[in-house]
């Protein structure tokens, strides 16, 4: 439990005046929380986080980068009993919301910032890492094959589990081995600052101050790149990744020889270990602990997961791995995501078909609003052995169903029902609708329910229709 009283002592005992404001921060995906506090001629940032470990890492990085003249927050004051330190302020202003905000498409406003960022990631990787306390790493010295596995892991349990995307647990596994084994092959004799991104780079005065490195640890270039260059949220173009990509190399030429072919040979392995990393944490905060706005990331990951799957730029053969990738960037659910992941007015109704065996879809708007329909109720198709193979898309099923009176009137009814509340959203302005459509086996009666009222919704309204039928699908890749 945080004890405002005593950060505000610690405050007042380091200021030696008293505070004027104390200002909780919006809490973001970690345990931490922090703190704006405030008096006539000061002012910092306390930190509360009960991970003793962590505080007593990033105490220690903190220190030790500026030492080497690196921009990071200076600490002020610090009570590691209570959980409590003190921190510079620097405040609100992201390389994010500078990249967002810039004019145009190609991040003209606020290129030479990127630019500054990756040129100084360098002397955090190389310089900075010369004499750096590896044992005071937290949660682990270096980015070693356990750690990887560790991200694997995370993804597997946190977001194809928790998706409901199926797999063969065991051979999933022996592809995590590969991977990792290929991995740790990489040279790993740098600081990798683990979460280096336009989100944890502060912009005050015009300089670029660099925050949250405290899950660094000792592992390869790359990694940091993958993690800069593929942030879920900005969407760089390959042309730009290219150009930033060079500038780095070059950048990291003032400190030490670097073959680029051989640096990509591990650089592309690195972004989809990354991008995985990042999909198992939009899963567990998203689906296991609740937080919708996290699952409004997912869709981001899964395009820069679909672009590196384009480029076949791992020469890995990982069978199980690649299916499993595979069902996620061809999973309607996702790629529809993806296509309203621009912002825009225009309302996006995602009709799903289900299996009643399995979960119900996820609402990954966190919207919460929509409708599920039990198509159980109306006459089955799949009972009768002509229909058997084939699914509510073909037109003999089709014509089964519509021939059959409680069919055509479960689907009239269900329109009106939908109907209402699209007229009702769009008037709102409100974005996104889900509509479910379930049955047995999620092949024939479901599947084309929701057809028909895609092309209902379709030939009515002036809004985006995404389908997913959650039992169709699949295809190879890398």
């Amino acid at each position: 439990m945080v004890n405002q009283k005593k950060i505000i002592e610690i405050f007042e005992k380091w200021a030696g005046e008293k505070s004027v404001s104390f200002t909780p921060l919006p809490i973001s995906g970690s345990i931490r929380r922090y703190f704006r506090i405030r008096s006539n001629s000061k002012t910092a940032l306390a930190v509360y986080n009960t991970d003793k470990r962590e505080n007593q890492a990033f105490i220690y990085l903190a220190k030790h980068f500026g030492k080497h003249q690196l921009n990071v927050p200076k600490i002020y004051s610090q009570n590691l009993n209570e959980n409590i330190y003190l921190i510079e302020d620097l405040g609100d202003t992201t390389l994010y919301s500078q990249i967002i905000n810039s004019p145009g498409n190609k991040f003209t406003g606020s290129i030479h910032l990127i630019e500054n960022a990756l040129s100084e990631l360098p002397r955090f990787q190389i310089t900075a890492s010369k004499d750096i306390d590896y044992t005071k790493c937290y949660p682990r010295p270096a980015f070693d094959k356990q750690s990887i596995m560790w991200d694997l892991n995370y993804f597997k349990y946190y977001f194809l589990k928790l998706s409901g995307i199926s797999f063969d647990e065991q051979k999933l596994e022996d592809d995590f081995k590969l991977f990792s084994n290929f991995l740790i092959t990489a040279d790993k004799n740098y600081f990798m600052y683990r979460d280096f991104n336009s989100r944890n780079i502060m912009v005050k005065n015009g300089d670029l101050y660099f925050i949250d490195f405290q899950g660094g640890r000792k592992g390869p270039l790359q990694y940091d790149l993958a993690s800069f260059l593929f942030s879920s949220k900005i969407s760089f173009n390959d042309e730009q990744r290219e150009n930033l990509f060079e500038h780095y190399i070059e950048s990291v030429l003032a400190y030490k020889k670097v073959d680029a072919a051989k640096f990509k040979k591990h650089y592309y392995p690195f972004v989809l270990v990354r991008i995985l990393q990042m999909l198992g944490t939009y899963g567990y905060r998203g689906y296991f602990e609740g937080k919708p706005h996290f699952l409004t990331s997912i869709p981001f990951a899964v395009n820069n997961l679909k672009l590196i799957i384009a480029k076949k730029k791992i020469n890995l053969k990982l069978p199980e791995l690649t299916k499993s990738l595979l069902a996620i960037v061809q999973s309607d659910k996702f790629l529809g995501l993806v296509g309203n992941s621009v912002e825009t007015k225009k309302l996006t109704v995602r009709i799903n078909s289900f299996s009643y065996r399995d979960k119900l879809p996820v609402d990954y708007t966190g919207n919460g609003g929509g409708f599920v329909f039990d198509c159980r109720a109306i006459p089955n198709p799949g009972r009768l052995d002509e229909y058997k193979p084939l699914t509510g898309k073909n037109k003999s099923v089709q014509q089964f169903l519509e021939s059959q009176g409680e069919v055509v009137k479960f689907l009239k009814e269900s329109f009106d029902l939908v109907e209402q509340s699209v007229v009702n959203y769009i008037q709102k302005g409100w974005t996104d609708l889900m509509i479910n459509y379930g049955c047995t086996g999620s092949q024939h009666r479901s599947v084309y329910c929701a057809e028909k009222l895609s092309e209902y919704l379709k030939h009515k309204f002036d809004i985006n229709v995404v389908v997913c039928h959650t039992k169709l699908n699949q295809q190879d890749i890398f």
